[in-house]
């Protein structure tokens, strides 16, 4: 492929440029470098971004941007911390029993308050992630008259560290702030952190790897194969399943329009399942697909 770089006929590009400009093309990185320059222009857009408008810049504290990452398999996660301008990643392991972005964005939270567990200021902190999971998954070890459980939980090994942590802060009485940005708006904290969880699937710093004994389902879709312990996903697979298994003993009107090929199936379970469609309308497609007409006390039941 070839690409045109077109200049005015009045400027020159210098040599220097001209190899920028080329090795530029030539990355295969899909992500910009962000830019944390001290330039009056850099400043002033910072200030306008969701994280300068809250003055997390001028905030007397340690400001931690999380971020994790979950591609090809592999979870990864990141954060960047501002008043030092560096950063920190590993690997999750346990990708085997399925891959979750909660679970990396948990792990990015935790990573970030590790680390500010080993500062010797003890600064409030406050923890910017643009995923409201690990806001929600903590909320519910705060206050009286709870009695969570992490029994259940798919990512119980950071949850606990997670509230360890932040109940050795409230004893210390350190303050601890969770905000909740938006992703992928040119937010440089928020970018930064995305590139640290990028590098952390990279990374050979592999951590909470051991498995839960959980067991783990296989299953093939368009030549894809996926694997994952118990979840709504695996549900639907194993009752899809018992009802083709179904289908091959009757032999009814039926079975045999769930069993024809080209019958726009995939056409009416979109409209099945679309809630702005008449209440009405969506139970006359299933009363005449399945030849049944339920009154209307069976459906409340």
């Amino acid at each position: 492929m070839t690409t045109e770089v077109w200049i005015s006929t009045s400027s020159r590009i210098s040599e220097a440029a001209r190899i920028a400009i080329q090795e530029a093309l030539k990355e295969e990185n899909k992500k910009d470098t962000p830019s944390f320059g001290r330039e009056d222009l850099e400043e002033i857009r910072r200030f306008g971004t969701e994280a300068g408008l809250l003055g997390i810049y001028n905030f007397p504290a340690s400001i931690y941007a999380t971020d994790g990452s979950n591609d090809k398999g592999v979870m990864g996660a990141g954060f960047f911390k501002l008043d030092e301008h560096r950063g920190g990643c590993c690997q999750l392991g346990r990708g085997e029993e399925g891959n979750s972005s909660n679970r990396a964005e948990l792990g990015a939270a935790c990573l970030a308050l590790e680390d500010s567990k080993r500062q010797q200021d003890r600064k409030p902190v406050i923890l910017l992630s643009d995923l409201a999971c690990s806001f929600s998954s903590s909320q519910k070890w705060t206050g009286e008259g709870k009695s969570p459980s992490m029994h259940g939980n798919p990512d119980a090994d950071i949850m606990r560290d997670i509230v360890q942590l932040l109940r050795e802060r409230i004893d210390q009485g350190f303050l601890t702030i969770f905000i909740k940005i938006k992703a992928h708006r040119g937010d440089p904290l928020n970018e930064l952190a995305d590139r640290w969880a990028d590098e952390g699937r990279q990374s050979e710093n592999i951590r909470r790897s051991l498995p839960t004994n959980r067991p783990i389902f296989y299953w093939t879709d368009n030549g894809t194969t996926h694997r994952s312990p118990m979840n709504p996903t695996v549900k639907k697979r194993i009752d899809l399943q018992v009802l083709q298994q179904q289908l091959k003993i009757h032999t009814g009107s039926t079975a045999n329009f769930l069993t024809r090929e080209d019958n726009s199936r995939d056409l009416l379970g979109k409209f099945h399942k679309d809630r702005n469609a008449w209440i009405r309308a969506r139970r006359s497609v299933l009363q005449c697909l399945s030849y049944q007409f339920p009154c209307a006390l069976q459906l409340k039941q």
